[in-house]
């Protein structure tokens, strides 16, 4: 899904024009990336949550070199889908 997705969405679902439904997408993105950093989650219940992971360090391997490499602590954003999400993209799979 990509931003033009949701502009596109959002214009043919009401009389924005193309500038504002893109401008109210971006709004939209924004308001959830800010949501996230501020408390961690951003939850839609009938879509999924997504959620902040902390990633501890650890040692890896270069695959190229075999060499021990040292990666450092950092963050990942996670995704849950809701039972209904999960369940209808089941059914339309099968």
């Amino acid at each position: 899904m990509s931003k033009k997705f949701i502009a596109d969405v959002i214009q043919q679902s009401s009389d924005l024009t193309g500038l504002a439904s893109v401008r109210l997408a971006g709004a939209v993105i924004e308001a959830i990336k800010a949501e996230i950093i501020e408390t961690g989650r951003f939850s839609l219940p009938e879509f999924g949550s997504f959620s902040v992971r902390e990633t501890p360090r650890r040692t890896a391997l270069n695959p190229r070199t075999g060499e021990k490499v040292q990666v450092k602590a950092g963050a990942t954003v996670r995704f849950k889908p809701s039972p209904n999400l999960k369940e209808a993209a089941f059914v339309n799979r099968h």
